[in-house]
Formats: structure tokens, sequence, C-alpha cells
């Protein structure tokens, strides 16, 4: 039996893998976590199989969080999903310690495919995924500028485009506000934006926004 658990801010979400393990002989779906601080704890508390992670988490984010739970127990496979375009992604997940990517657009069975391949200690990388990490290595044609942004300023884009101000920003992820205000102008530099309105924009352009 392959135990698993799930973590993702939305209900929805949530239930329907919920209905989608129930399905399966061989998987059973041990908790779901809304949040990264309730996921920690489940993983310290469970023994399981599979960590399934929404990259998009609230507060801390996906690729924070994988890293965390890589930090506690080294040898559990993260599978992550996600609504953001593999491009975007899917590289920083498995540079973060993912074991696999799924897009939350794939077919059920895809994810559950998906979780029995990570569960044997191999990766799992999606046809598409794996057509895009293969054509832009060492190409410089298929670059965008939110290439560039670390981690940490992409999940403030994210946020700057959610219609979050500064100060919600530095309390959503436990930062002061001259250092958002320093991520702020990183971003602006990089992406050659002038106003949360520019980066809003970018971000819905290039399916960056949540």
């Amino acid at each position: 039996m392959i135990k698993i658990i799930v973590a993702d801010d939305h209900e929805l979400i949530r239930e329907g893998l919920r209905k989608v393990f129930s399905r399966e002989s061989d998987i059973e779906l041990i908790e779901t976590a809304k949040d990264a601080s309730e996921a920690s704890e489940y993983c310290k508390k469970y023994d399981v199989d599979v960590f399934i992670v929404d990259f998009n988490m609230p507060g801390r984010s996906g690729l924070e969080l994988i890293a965390r739970l890589k930090s506690l127990k080294p040898k559990l496979p993260v599978l992550v999903l996600s609504m953001m375009p593999e491009r975007d992604v899917a590289l920083r997940a498995f540079k973060a310690g993912a074991a696999g990517f799924v897009s939350k657009e794939s077919a059920a069975d895809e994810i559950v495919v998906a979780v029995r391949k990570v569960a044997t200690g191999a990766k799992y990388v999606s046809a598409a995924v794996a057509e895009h990490l293969a054509g832009t290595i060492g190409s410089k044609d298929l670059e965008v500028a939110h290439d560039a942004l670390s981690d940490r300023e992409l999940q403030v884009v994210q946020l700057i485009a959610s219609g979050q101000r500064t100060r919600q920003i530095s309390e959503q992820l436990n930062l002061s506000i001259s250092t958002i205000a320093t991520y702020r102008r990183r971003i602006s530099e990089k992406l050659n934006v002038r106003s949360d309105v520019e980066i809003t924009r970018y971000a819905i352009e290039h399916g960056l926004a949540k």
C-alpha cells in the first residue's frame, strides 16, 4: 500500500484528489494539509511513501516546503502539482528536490501513475515536461525575462499579481518591508517593469498569476 499526504490550499483540489485516490486499491490518502505549516507537522507525524505538494502554497512557497520536507525526511519522494506553465516551474521544482512534477490540468490517471512511479524511488516527468527540458538545454532562444528571477522573487511576483501590497506580503512571508521593497526593485529591473500594474500584467501574460 502506497501511503500519501496531500498539501494544497484549495479545498476543492484536496477533496478531488481524495476521490481520485479512493478508487485506487494500492493507494491510501492518510491526511490532507491546507498550508505549509500543517504539511510540515504531518510530515513529522506520519510515515508515508509520497508527499504531494501544491507549488503555490500560501506563506512558505512550494519550493521552500519541498526543501523543508526533504530536510525532515531526505528519502521522502515529493510530487509537485502546479497550475503554472510547466516550463516555468518544473526545473525549479526538481532543483529543490522534487521527485516528480504534474500539472493540475493533467488527467487523474496521470497523477495516479506519477504517485506510483515516485513511490518506487524513480523520477516522474510527463512527456510535455521532458520535451521542454530537453528542448531548452543550451538554448537561449526560449529564455524569458522571468527565468532570471530567484525563487523568492517569483513568489513575490505572484503575490503582487494576486493584489497584495508590500505590508501584506511582508507579513505573509515573515520578511521586513525593506526586504520586500528590495525584491520589488530587483523584479522591476529583471522584468523591465515600473509598477504593480505592469508586474501583474506580465504575470498574467506569462501564466505566472495564481
